[in-house]
């Protein structure tokens, strides 16, 4: 047996390294690449004349190599570019709207800057009272498929997309 591992080591070694880098392709996190590239090593060993376990030795060293100091960086490099952009629930947070229909602490709708319509609710946090259809809302939360709002003469104020306080524009003149 340990005959026959002598001899055909090199095959063992480019079936490993198929089958790492396979499994690399559907888990893609550098964690097999790492692996199939120690194996390259063992590979390199045996053609070189070493014995086997001297082969599984250089394998696993490389391995662990690769894993400790090349794996760490490359995640990071890979995960740098990350879209910034806010999706789901957190893109909904902070976005005005204005009320469609009678809004209570129980039930009501409104409409989003974003172009959706909710169904929405006023928020335990303010004073209790009803929101009239088209007051302006700002939603502070999200309950499910329920849009948690407060008035948005509540909230802070929000600065105009050009910058400029409502009292500071520049009026054109005729």
């Amino acid at each position: 047996m340990l005959e026959f591992l002598d001899s055909y080591a090199w095959i063992v070694w480019l079936g490993l390294i198929l089958l790492f880098i396979v499994i690399e392709m559907f888990t893609l996190e550098f964690t097999f690449l790492m692996i199939a590239i120690g194996s390259l090593g063992g590979l390199i060993a045996g053609v070189l004349g070493a014995p086997w376990w001297a082969q599984i030795v250089v394998a696993a060293a490389v391995s662990l190599l690769l894993l400790l100091t090349l794996r760490p960086p490359l995640l990071k490099r890979l995960k740098r570019g990350g879209d910034p952009a806010k999706s789901n629930v957190e893109a909904l947070l902070g976005l005005e709207g204005h009320v469609l229909d009678r809004l209570t602490p129980t039930a009501g709708h409104v409409k989003l800057s974003n172009g959706d319509t909710w169904t929405a609710r006023v928020s335990p946090l303010v004073e209790q009272r009803e929101l009239e259809r088209g007051e302006r809302v700002l939603v502070t939360a999200i309950d499910g498929a329920t849009a948690i709002v407060v008035p948005a003469s509540a909230a802070a104020p929000l600065t105009p997309p050009d910058g400029l306080a409502p009292g500071n524009r520049k009026e054109p003149t005729s």
